[in-house]
């Protein structure tokens, strides 16, 4: 299981939020390039970049930000999201080096698209689910609608997407522990590799997702735990390597 720390960008600095609430954002530092470096330099195998700014913009705001983590880090696999609406967009982004484009709301609201990004781009394309009480969440996680985030996911494996990046939103940020029975419902629901996401505090949860793996969750996406220090990068990765 890769362990893959998130870099939220927000006017060019690397914060992150409280259960997704751009009001509610701790700023970790002005320059998210030597954050990068810095869980490169922990071990990180993949890096997770949200452009904050443009989920809720609903086109790129930090691309040029991302495009120097992508030119400084190009052996290192990186995955972005936020405010990912048109095919342009992806194709502009794997450009630059990008790996993976994380496609949320925009997958929601018009799962066609979805179908035309993994036609266009196959192997590229990871759908961000957020859900609170296995209801989904859109538009930077301000509409909780009444969509059941396992069917969701199902119709989603049908289009041929990479992976499936869920979060439980409710405990984002929280420092709450990560929700593993919904995480591995949804894992044991669908055959594509699932990335859990939210609330993850230590490495009793790394263990408990661990445990999970077989499951089909294949990665971990850690924030506020790794920039706070109650999670340490290098042994929760060598913990997943060692399992």
């Amino acid at each position: 299981m890769l362990i893959i720390p998130a870099i939220d960008l927000k006017n060019g600095l690397c914060v992150r939020l409280r259960q997704g609430r751009m009001d509610d954002a701790t700023i970790f530092s002005e320059n998210p390039i030597e954050i990068a470096e810095k869980w490169v330099n922990e071990g990180a195998k993949r890096l997770h970049l949200v452009d904050l700014d443009g989920a809720f913009a609903g086109k790129p705001v930090n691309q040029s930000v991302i495009q120097e983590i992508s030119l400084k880090f190009a052996d290192l696999p990186i995955q972005v999201g936020g405010g990912i609406r048109d095919l342009q967009t992806i194709e502009n982004y794997l450009s630059l080096g990008v790996n993976f484009v994380i496609i949320g709301t925009h997958a929601v609201k018009e799962p066609e698209f979805v179908k035309q990004a993994c036609q266009q781009f196959p192997g590229h394309i990871i759908v961000g689910i957020d859900a609170k009480n296995g209801k989904v969440a859109t538009d930077g996680w301000a509409n909780v609608s009444d969509i059941d985030a396992i069917l969701l996911a199902k119709q989603f494996e049908s289009s041929g997407v990479s992976a499936i990046v869920y979060t439980d939103i409710s405990r984002d940020g929280m420092m709450q522990g990560v929700n593993i029975e919904s995480t591995q419902l949804l894992a044991k629901a669908v055959q594509t590799p699932i990335i859990a996401s939210g609330g993850i505090t230590n490495l009793d949860d790394i263990k408990a997702l661990c445990k999970i793996t077989n499951d089909g969750v294949m990665g971990a996406i850690t924030g506020r735990a790794i920039y706070e220090g109650t999670l340490d990068l290098r042994a929760a990765q060598a913990l997943c390597d060692n399992n």
